[in-house]
């Protein structure tokens, strides 16, 4: 999968909202705060960090979309404010105060969302005056790319995916905007997340659509076993569309949440593709579990394996870390049963046939990890259960970046 900045050429805004981004000091030069604004206000779901260790604007947009509403999303990059005490609050506070004052909206129609470096104190003061900035130019510029590239932190590109579809005589739009390169594992969120739709769509659905959306495509990949403190994945729809309300369990619904699902599993893809350091994409495939939960525990925990990254690293089919990895996954399987397989555009050679060793060709194998783009397979051959998930190998640059984070 080649990193792309976008993979729909005809990305586009959903109707009825404006987004922007700008650079307002938090970073040195980049741009590190961006604006989303729906014109009506909008049906909203979230679903944040499961880590207990919770930053300020993830405590205060939880208690914001409550009544699962909201009209405007403000997110700074280059600092997450976690870890800042009573103080870090109250800055979320101001600058959700400030958002609304300057939109005429209620305050707690304003979600927030920060991201970056943990326990140091937010420079309010740039931010309120970037707000102001964002503000004067909203009505004349709605740039996607200066939003996606506003929220990034390490991201080597920004990350956005849209997908159009049509209800009854309605054309929808739904368009995503992510981040994520490091302190990326599966426990909710790992990244930030927001997806845009003009569709009519009832609060009880869309709430539905995006935990169930979330659990099969961001809860499906890892860079490096961290789950950030900042995590957070919003959807609004604001109804712009003005198709028929969709409903849960009807056939509309069934359509919408195959668009989420395609704009958040090519967002969760660019996400692991873009892990730090990566110079490899990892997809894993687990097929023929007895359980689902089997086949994502044991997806899940490959992807996870830092022996397992090494290996992909290194180009070398050291196929016993991938089960060694399935073992301690929690999953219930006989290793017995278990076959493995490496693939890529150069061909595919199986390593492993009922849970053994068997006579491979090195050199073959070799050459197919040599790719960017890698797949391994496990057939359980227990059953019909099928899970897929998504990391990248770990290279000695991913050191380098954390080890100097903060400078």
């Amino acid at each position: 999968m080649e990193k792309t900045k976008v993979i729909d050429d005809s990305v586009s805004l959903p109707l009825g909202f404006k987004i922007h981004g700008i650079h307002c000091g938090v970073k040195k030069a980049k741009k590190d705060l961006g604006l989303i604004y729906s014109e009506s206000k909008a049906n909203a779901a979230a679903v944040f960090t499961t880590n207990k260790v919770k930053a300020a604007p993830v405590l205060l947009s939880m208690n914001n979309i409550i009544n699962n509403e909201a009209q405007a999303v403000i997110v700074n990059s280059g600092n997450a404010n976690a870890c800042t005490g009573e103080e870090g609050y109250m800055h979320a506070v101001k600058i959700v105060e400030k958002v609304a004052s300057l939109l005429n909206i209620d305050f707690n129609n304003v979600l927030i969302c920060s991201t970056g470096v943990i326990g140091v104190p937010l420079p309010l003061e740039k931010i309120l005056h970037g707000i102001e900035e964002i503000y004067q130019n909203l009505n004349n510029s709605s740039d996607i790319f200066d939003f996606a590239n506003s929220i990034m932190t390490t991201d080597t590109f920004p990350k956005i995916y849209s997908k159009k579809i049509q209800i009854g005589e309605s054309i929808i739009t739904l368009m995503g905007v992510a981040k994520g390169s490091g302190m990326i594992h599966p426990n909710m969120a790992t990244m930030l997340s927001f997806i845009l739709t003009d569709a009519n769509i009832s609060k009880s659905a869309l709430c539905t659509s995006l935990k169930e959306s979330v659990s099969k495509t961001y809860n499906m990949i890892s860079v490096d076993r961290d789950t950030s403190t900042n995590d957070t994945a919003i959807i609004l729809a604001n109804g712009e569309a003005k198709n028929e309300e969709i409903l849960t369990d009807t056939a509309t619904f069934d359509i919408f949440q195959s668009a989420v699902d395609e704009v958040n599993r090519n967002l969760a893809k660019m996400i692991a593709m873009d892990g730090e350091g990566a110079t490899k994409f990892l997809e894993v495939q687990v097929i023929n579990a007895i359980s689902q939960k089997s086949a994502n525990l044991i997806a899940r925990s490959i992807t996870s394996s830092n022996l397992v990254k090494t290996a992909i690293f290194g180009q070398d089919a050291n196929w016993g870390r991938i089960m060694a990895a399935a073992g301690y996954s929690g999953a219930e399987f006989d290793q017995s049963k278990v076959d493995i397989w490496f693939k890529s555009l150069k061909g595919e050679v199986q390593v492993c046939k009922n849970g053994s060793y068997i006579f491979f060709n090195e050199e073959k194998a070799k050459d197919i990890l040599s790719c960017k783009d890698i797949t391994i397979i496990l057939d359980l051959n227990e059953g019909k259960s099928n899970a897929v998930a998504w990391g990248c190998d770990l290279t000695y640059d991913y050191v380098k970046i954390n080890g100097g984070y903060r400078t």
